[in-house]
């Protein structure tokens, strides 16, 4: 069961989002490295990583791109539509640290619009033991109305 989708109404500029923690493991960085079909090898080899002066392999900027997204609908929910990514990578992910995500409200349209939704501005920010992997700005559109009594666009 999904949790429920959030709405425009319940949102206010200052809401911080939960924190989401994601172990980053050797399996995370290679599968997602090959989900997203990047070969290049300092995603899974670390002889070679090393070699070009990492300290092991690293995650690749599609992977976290990906989590980003995970992070940000698992807060809209399933009705929640990003809209806009706009993130910049920091220091590297590498195996055997943790990944922990916050965020929080930073803008809000005035009304819903005409497709009966309305458009949230999230910060968002991935740290881990390096410090700031991932810093950015994802804006989504909710359904209008309360989950009590929605007034538009489907969960």
């Amino acid at each position: 069961m999904s949790a429920p989708t959030r709405r425009f109404d319940e949102v206010a500029v200052g809401d911080a989002l939960p924190e989401l923690v994601v172990p980053v493991t050797r399996t995370l960085i290679v599968a997602g490295a090959i989900a997203s079909r990047d070969y290049q090898d300092v995603h899974h080899d670390p002889v070679l990583a090393r070699q070009r002066g990492s300290r092991d392999i690293f995650m690749n900027i599609l992977t976290t791109n990906g989590l980003v997204g995970r992070y940000v609908t698992d807060w809209t929910g399933p009705g929640g539509l990003v809209t806009d990514v706009a993130i910049r990578l920091g220091v590297p992910n590498y195996p055997d640290d943790v990944l922990t995500f916050s965020g929080a409200v930073t803008g809000r349209d005035d009304a819903p619009g005409d497709d009966g939704r309305g458009g949230v501005e999230l910060s968002v920010r991935g740290a881990n033991g390096l410090g700031d992997h991932v810093t950015g700005t994802v804006r989504v559109r909710l359904p209008a109305g309360t989950a009590a009594g929605a007034t538009g666009g489907a969960s």
